[in-house]
């Protein structure tokens, strides 16, 4: 069940845009092939300038690589209220990985192709890789240790390539903390993302301390969300501003404010399919929702927006090992 917003989290327009990085997005599926460019144009409206679409499965790795190409292509006009001068073009990159939740799907082949298109074409990081016990099918012993193998196999991969992780750890991070501790990867050098964090207050401390970067979705707009609140504040009060970074992984993570509520949806007809579909399409999450993360954020954090936006940034960069310039302001 969608939640309904509350009077304070209702969408209102944005104040002021701030030149942002979206760190992980799969803005490549098919759920936006109808309106990508519009997107995109939104998305740099509201100030998105970098964008990072990650991979999950390697069947997807070429729509990937085109929809990279597609994005890069466009000529993104600047909106008449924002100034010219300080304002960077948009541009979107790629990161390559074998998600652990479709492990069933991935084979040896898959690891050994992967290896090789890293090693043609250098991807900017290498993910979403990581441990998922989400589900009881999941903790199969079994299906677990291949989990485990193909995520030792890409940290390898990093390694000799230098390149950062972006992880996905659900329901696993005591595992996965004890891999990355023995492993030869080192975030402090190589940088990389705790993406869409869900650990609690000692497992934000620990990704932080071996050097990851904290990656905060709309679930931090949700004021029930406490636990992952909580996580989140104390990371920050132990290892500062520097330990985050933002994302939307559209299409999922919504922000609460973003989203379309039961009330809203009565007007649909809910036997007809394409008011399904249009529901679907409505509660999708988009890049230009990024900077509902980056408000609810300053809020939680009493820090005022402009100064975190700038500080997102340089996390950013330092976690995927880019340079980045940050737009004048």
């Amino acid at each position: 069940m969608t939640p309904i917003a509350s009077p304070k989290m209702i969408k209102r327009p944005l104040p002021t845009i701030y030149p942002l990085i979206d760190t992980h997005t799969h803005f490549d599926v098919p759920i936006f092939d109808d309106d990508r460019e519009i997107l995109t144009q939104q998305a740099h409206n509201q100030g998105v300038r970098h964008l990072v679409l990650v991979g999950y499965l390697y069947q997807h790795f070429e729509r990937m690589y085109e929809t990279e190409r597609l994005l890069n292509a466009l000529s993104l006009p600047t909106t008449a209220n924002v100034d010219r001068q300080k304002v960077s073009n948009f541009s979107s990159h790629i990161a390559v990985g074998l998600h652990p939740f479709y492990i069933k799907q991935h084979t040896d082949d898959h690891l050994t192709a992967m290896a090789k298109r890293i090693a043609d074409k250098r991807p900017l990081a290498i993910g979403e890789i990581g441990l998922d016990t989400f589900t009881e099918a999941m903790k199969a012993p079994d299906i677990f240790a291949k989990q485990v193998r193909f995520f030792k196999a890409q940290l390898d991969m990093a390694v000799t390539h230098q390149l950062p992780v972006m992880l996905h750890i659900r329901k696993a991070h005591a595992e996965a903390l004890a891999i990355l501790k023995a492993h030869d990867y080192d975030a402090h050098k190589l940088g990389g993302i705790a993406h869409s964090f869900s650990g609690g207050t000692q497992e934000a401390k620990a990704f932080v301390k071996l050097g990851f970067k904290l990656g905060v979705t709309g679930q931090i707009t949700n004021p029930n969300a406490k636990k992952l609140r909580r996580a989140i504040q104390a990371a920050v009060d132990s290892y500062g501003v520097e330990c985050l970074v933002i994302e939307t992984d559209c299409p999922d993570m919504t922000p609460i404010m973003c989203q379309i509520s039961d009330h809203d949806s009565s007007v649909l007809n809910q036997n007809s399919d394409s008011a399904r579909r249009s529901k679907a399409v409505h509660n999708r999450n988009v890049p230009a929702n990024l900077p509902w993360v980056l408000l609810s954020l300053s809020e939680l954090l009493n820090v005022p927006p402009a100064s975190l936006a700038k500080q997102l940034w340089h996390n950013s960069c330092s976690a995927l090992q880019t340079k980045w310039n940050y737009p004048l302001s």
